[in-house]
């Protein structure tokens, strides 16, 4: 009998232990993407990070709301921010919606009510990261076929709207023109304010301003094989290109 009393004690021990370690290794493992969820493009109105994942009931109402299927729920894989909503900006973009309806459905606060019009969304802010890829400072036309991805995206959707095809419609003709997309699609209601084409060199090349929220459809929309415009997630335009805070 002392012989197996003495085994469970050992049993216990030894697998609370086991325990422990699988715990602290997988601790290991989902840190970098805990951490990763502070740099994620949220939806319009998101609160700060911290606050965001506290009240985000991960309902997803604000998914099944949005007319271009922008916004996507993290799966496992992004730790502790597994089922809250993010926009994968190369993929869909958000268009800033009149109404805002994915603020309007959020019934938690993580998306903020006050956010009402796309003048009142502050995503983050666009950059021209890699000027080497873009068409327009290259003098490169816009190529045949630069839209499938985005068509085939658009497609896949159960529910494709009438305002998507209309993007697509305006989208397909930059064809063998000049790039000037990241600024003639930007959806805001004032797009000069946010982006525009200036001379560069032999191209032009796309200047932000203060007026763009980071909504990502420039990254969505680019032509190039790599979107040359990238959205940095919380930054504003005075945190990026006025006191050169990078992330």
């Amino acid at each position: 009998m002392a012989n197996i009393k003495e085994d469970r004690r050992s049993f216990i021990k030894f697998s609370t232990l086991g325990i422990l370690g699988l715990t602290i290794g997988a601790g290991i493992i989902i840190s970098p993407y805990a951490l990763n969820a502070e740099t994620r493009l949220r939806p319009p109105g998101a609160v700060s990070e911290k606050e965001f994942l506290a009240l985000c009931i991960k309902c997803g109402q604000c998914l099944q709301v949005c007319p271009y299927h922008s916004i996507s729920l993290a799966d496992m894989a992004k730790g502790h921010g597994a089922g809250t909503p993010y926009i994968d900006a190369r993929e869909r973009g958000c268009y800033s919606c009149t109404a805002v309806p994915c603020v309007l459905a959020c019934p938690s606060g993580a998306l903020d009510h006050s956010c009402e019009k796309p003048a009142d969304i502050k995503m983050g802010v666009a950059v021209l990261e890699f000027p080497n890829k873009c068409l327009a400072l290259t003098n490169t036309l816009v190529p045949k076929g630069h839209s499938k991805r985005i068509h085939d995206f658009t497609n896949a959707q159960n529910n494709v709207t009438q305002l998507e095809r209309d993007m697509l419609e305006k989208l397909d003709e930059f064809e063998g023109k000049q790039c000037t997309i990241c600024a003639d699609m930007c959806p805001i209601p004032n797009p000069l304010n946010a982006i525009a084409m200036i001379k560069d060199g032999i191209g032009n090349k796309p200047e932000v301003y203060a007026g763009c929220i980071g909504c990502g459809a420039c990254e969505e929309l680019c032509p190039a094989n790599e979107a040359a415009i990238v959205i940095k997630p919380r930054l504003s335009y005075d945190d990026y290109y006025v006191k050169g805070i990078k992330s």
